[in-house]
């Protein structure tokens, strides 16, 4: 009986072990290292005045909204390399509904994942769930707003304080003036390219020489000071973000093992209200590694899900997971991280019940 117990908690150790080391050789070096470094940029090299430009919370909300919504079509993120580029984004002043818009959106409008959808499950799924990325993300933002939004000034001082913070002193003058955009985009490039399922003869190459012109370039335009406060912060968003993750996807491991795919398959099976149920709440417990969304919920499809239940997991899938909630949670706060939980998962059961209803 003992040696029974023993064997069974070893095994549910290796499972979360083991699942810990695929995230690492999979996500870390070219996913989360990345976004780290362009989080910490965000947080010390650009002027918060940009920030609060164009989502801050007193910035014109289509705006503000619109940026947050859209802006993360490019990048090949999950919802926990989104993580990084959130908080820096927030932490920086962007108001809770343009923050909470972008972390949704982001996860689940890249382009890779829309046309990857469409041509592996119906365009009709693809199209329902571009459109239903944009626009759960602006109500979800826009509710966020409504209940925890406050002045600009009560907004700056209820987040968490950095280490330190020094902006770029450039102003825009001399010639570097275009020095962070540039920075900024290199990073992005190699956050984009280094999702990327291509040939490593190929990528190999590229990304080295990507991050040496991000090296060099970082080393001639800033200066001490600035490369000092940049690398304090990736540092201390890392310490404060990655242990969740890891323990987040150790235990959210364990969790799908004693909980086996065949118990979910047949909960979700059909187009009914129970069924989008399960598929939104057993998705944002998930994790999903970009793109890895779309095989899984085809499987479901083929024994028997319907599409309702999926594009529902499409929705919740991506933007949430375990070690995501532990870190957004974290982050936010305990009261505005579980109501936007809360509010993912009951936009996903709406949007897959109209889906349902309509196809």
């Amino acid at each position: 009986m003992v040696d029974g117990i023993v064997n069974f908690v070893l095994t549910l150790i290796n499972v979360g072990i083991a699942a810990v080391f695929e995230y690492i050789s999979l996500h870390v070096l070219f996913c989360l290292i990345p976004a780290f470094f362009i989080a910490g940029a965000i947080a010390a090299l650009f002027e918060k005045e940009s920030v609060l430009k164009f989502l801050g919370p007193d910035a014109n909300k289509f705006m503000s909204y619109g940026v947050a919504a859209v802006s993360g079509i490019l990048l090949a993120v999950c919802s926990c390399t989104v993580l990084p580029l959130f908080t820096g984004i927030y932490k920086r002043g962007a108001g809770i509904g343009p923050a909470a818009t972008f972390l949704f959106s982001a996860p689940a409008i890249n382009v890779l994942a829309i046309v990857y959808s469409a041509q592996k499950l119906g365009y009709d799924i693809g199209l329902a769930r571009a459109v239903g990325a944009v626009l759960l993300s602006v109500v979800i933002g826009l509710v966020m707003a409504f209940l925890f939004q406050k002045s600009l000034s009560e907004e700056l001082k209820n987040q968490k304080a950095m280490p330190f913070v020094m902006t770029s002193q450039d102003g825009g003058e001399g010639r570097y003036k275009y020095r962070t955009p540039l920075t900024f985009l290199l990073l992005v490039v190699i956050l984009v390219f280094g999702g990327w399922t291509i040939d490593w003869l190929i990528k190999g190459p590229v990304l080295l020489a990507l991050v040496a012109a991000t090296a060099l370039t970082s080393y001639r335009w800033y200066s001490k000071d600035e490369l000092k406060s940049w690398m304090g912060e990736t540092w201390f968003l890392t310490k404060k973000i990655f242990p969740l993750l890891i323990a987040g996807v150790f235990f959210g491991a364990i969790i799908l093992y004693l909980i086996p795919t065949s118990i979910i398959q047949a909960f979700v099976g059909g187009d009914s209200l129970p069924s989008i149920m399960v598929a939104s709440v057993s998705a944002a417990l998930m994790y999903f590694s970009t793109l890895t969304e779309v095989p899984i919920v085809g499987l479901l499809m083929a024994q028997g899900m319907g599409k309702g239940p999926a594009l529902t997991m499409l929705l919740s899938g991506p933007a949430l997971s375990l070690p995501s909630m532990l870190v957004i949670t974290s982050i936010m706060g305990k009261k505005r991280g579980f109501t936007y939980i809360g509010l993912v998962i009951l936009m996903a059961i709406l949007c897959g019940v109209i889906f349902a209803a309509i196809i």
